[in-house]
């Protein structure tokens, strides 16, 4: 089975909490010291932290065992045994923690502000025979053992945090655009699904960061477990809004789209109720030539834009309008620079 970067399953343990201890004080001139045993230290705990510079999980695809060190146990002269050290378990943020067995969901890291999460506390200590002392026992030979530990298999999976995810089929040019407006350098050939992973990218708009999520393109039957499956469609669940490409130079342009809203609502009724710009792709190319307004004219009510990455047609335009999304987005009240509708004209100029 292919291990992606996005979903991953762990076992993660607190420790045990150390061993009181039973001793008695020996010192010189002391012939019937008393109880002197310490208690254990207590068991170190499991730590979700969210840390804003990671983006996938490919750090947890190898590592799937967090054990936290147990406590030490106590010794005499009333010495505490050493508290276990934690473990730390970093993830991005959109990461989604839920229990392997049952699919509940246990936390939902939904931004970057979570900062650290104690999920699982490590067992107290025991008691060393010091607290056992009693007018009637003078000399105790009882202590607890430390509490154990708790040992917990989790699914971990991201859901990527982004502005706008690019939805399309393998090869519609996702990679290239995101390419072309970010830093991202995202894996591109000429051929179907080079993504297999989601890939984020920042386009600086104007005074504004706006982060694009590439996810690996959808087939037919996606929805249904086909191809890579919900192993994408669960990354565009958290975007803002939704560009759907459409390769112009395939001729079955004009399916493209009604058979990626399918798969979408398949998936999720919610995803198609999202704000949308609907992106004809490679228009450099003299096949493409008539297609645009084709492709406007079959879609009345939806916003349609063409571009070229090649040659920056239209780029500017689409970057305009990312940034009307974003904006409209924090003012639900305004829908300036993003929309839909028919008077909305197709449009490939930069």
């Amino acid at each position: 089975m292919i291990k992606f970067a996005d979903e991953t399953t762990i076992v993660v343990s607190s420790g045990k909490g150390g061993n009181g201890c039973v001793a008695f004080r020996r010192e010189k001139y002391v012939p019937l010291g008393g109880p002197s045993g310490g208690d254990g230290g207590r068991g170190g705990d499991v730590i979700f932290e969210v840390r804003r510079n990671l983006r996938t999980l490919a750090h947890l695809r190898y590592a799937h065992t967090f054990k936290a060190r147990n406590g030490e146990d106590g010794s005499g002269r009333n010495r505490h045994g050493a508290d276990g050290d934690d473990v730390v378990i970093p993830v991005p943020p959109g990461t989604v923690v839920t229990d392997a067995a049952t699919g509940e969901v246990i936390r939902d890291f939904g931004t970057a502000n979570e900062g650290r999460w104690v999920y699982l506390k490590g067992g107290n200590g025991g008691w060393g025979n010091v607290h056992f002392k009693s007018s009637t026992n003078q000399a105790p030979r009882t202590a607890l053992p430390g509490k154990p530990g708790q040992a917990v298999e989790l699914r971990v999976e991201l859901q990527m945090m982004a502005d706008i995810g690019f939805v399309g089929f393998p090869n519609a040019g996702k990679s290239s655009l995101l390419d072309r407006f970010t830093n991202a350098r995202p894996k591109i050939a000429p051929y179907p699904f080079t993504t297999k992973i989601p890939n984020l990218g920042v386009l600086t708009a104007g005074e504004r960061d706006i982060i694009l999520a590439d996810i690996p393109g959808i087939i037919e039957g996606a929805a249904g477990g086909a191809g890579l499956g919900i192993r994408f469609l669960k990354h565009v669940s958290r975007t803002a809004g939704l560009a759907f490409l459409i390769d112009l130079s395939d001729d079955n342009y004009l399916e493209a789209f009604p058979t990626l809203m399918r798969e979408l609502a398949s998936f999720s009724e919610a995803l198609t109720g999202k704000p949308r710009v609907v992106i004809g792709t490679k228009l450099d190319l003299p096949e493409t030539e008539g297609r645009l307004e084709q492709l406007a004219g079959s879609l009345p009510g939806e916003r349609v834009l063409g571009i070229s990455v090649f040659s920056g047609q239209g780029l500017t335009e689409l970057s305009t309008a990312f940034l009307g999304f974003v904006l409209a987005s924090e003012r639900p009240s305004q829908t300036a620079g993003w929309g839909s509708g028919p008077d909305e004209p197709a449009s490939g100029d930069a």
